[in-house]
């Protein structure tokens, strides 16, 4: 008897393309991702558009920088133009090497294609060996090496994975141009209406949106998670796009939305905010650490129990 039941469809997944990227090289990493329908654009607002339209299933997009701090296009659209939910995060070592044609040297260079956080990353080395080079800014570090391999103009060189060399020809001039050894990016896979379940060793981001721009208003929020020992993993202000001087805070606390001590606090906080747009709740990247978690939250649950117990107390 042959089993008829039909297989299941692969889901389609954005990514910033083209191929070679680091941001393809995170997603190969994820053994459940790889098999899926991979589908390189040409941009990361291209591709978040496309997961909040429904026109892929999920968009994998890179979120931080160990160097650069916040790549902005993907935590500004997450923040004000679409309504996507964030999944995981994936972190990836990021090794940038220096590419061209082959016969080009290093003297012949005048011009340089790098994505502009790939460009931020390796500053002083550009700045040091190639003084005076024209920065050009491609949408990814494998579109540079691509667009330098067509031109072929023997002046200019990319800035782009090794793997980018091999696939479009390229031959790597210098390796390791990264201005800190410790050079790391966080990528996130994102989705519509879709909250992962908690794992113990979680992550929620939310975004912050003041009632007024008040002395004292950072505080009233940040004393929320310190009363209940949650420990705020990244903390920054944005422009809401309205005007000089209104802004809200994107805030990466360790926890789940399922936590009691999370969902708690959130709503204080809540409470004293004009609103919160919830980005996501989902597995961390990283060491396993839900000591902390269990810690704070029994914690909670026994000052709970205290509070219930002197409230039994009460007269009628």
């Amino acid at each position: 008897m042959t089993d008829d039941a039909a297989p299941t469809a692969r889901r389609r997944i954005g990514f910033l393309g083209p191929e070679g990227t680091f941001t393809e090289q995170a997603l190969l990493g994820e053994a459940d991702l790889a098999g899926e329908e991979l589908v390189p654009m040409a941009t990361i607002s291209e591709v978040l558009a496309a997961a909040d339209s429904g026109a892929i299933d999920l968009g994998f997009v890179g979120i931080e920088n160990s160097i650069e701090g916040t790549v902005n296009v993907t935590i500004d659209a997450l923040a004000f133009e679409h309504d996507l939910l964030i999944q995981r995060e994936v972190e990836l070592g990021i090794q940038l090497n220096l590419l061209a044609p082959l016969g080009v040297a290093m003297a012949d260079i005048t011009r340089v294609l790098t994505f502009p956080v790939a460009a931020g990353q390796c500053r002083a080395w550009l700045a040091t060996q190639l003084p005076g080079v024209e920065m050009v800014a491609a949408n990814s570090n494998a579109e540079a090496a691509r667009l330098v391999a067509e031109e072929a103009d023997g002046v200019s060189a990319a800035v782009a994975p090794s793997l980018a060399a091999k696939i479009y020809g390229l031959e790597v001039l210098a390796n390791d141009i990264e201005d800190h050894p410790e050079n790391t990016t966080r990528f996130v896979l994102v989705a519509r209406d879709s909250i992962p379940a908690a794992t113990g060793h979680d992550k929620t981001t939310i975004v912050v949106f003041q009632r007024t721009d008040r002395p004292g208003s950072l505080l009233a929020i940040l004393q929320e998670f310190a009363a209940r020992a949650i420990n705020l993993v990244k903390l920054e202000s944005r422009p809401t796009k309205k005007g000089l001087g209104d802004y809200c805070f994107i805030i990466d606390l360790e926890g789940h939305l399922s936590d009691e001590l999370v969902a708690d606090c959130l709503r204080d906080v809540r409470s004293k905010v004009e609103d919160i747009k919830l980005l996501g709740s989902y597995p961390a990247a990283g060491a396993h650490g839900p000591a902390v978690r269990r810690d704070a939250e029994q914690a909670w649950r026994i000052a709970d129990a205290w509070i219930k117990d002197q409230k039994a107390k009460l007269a009628p």
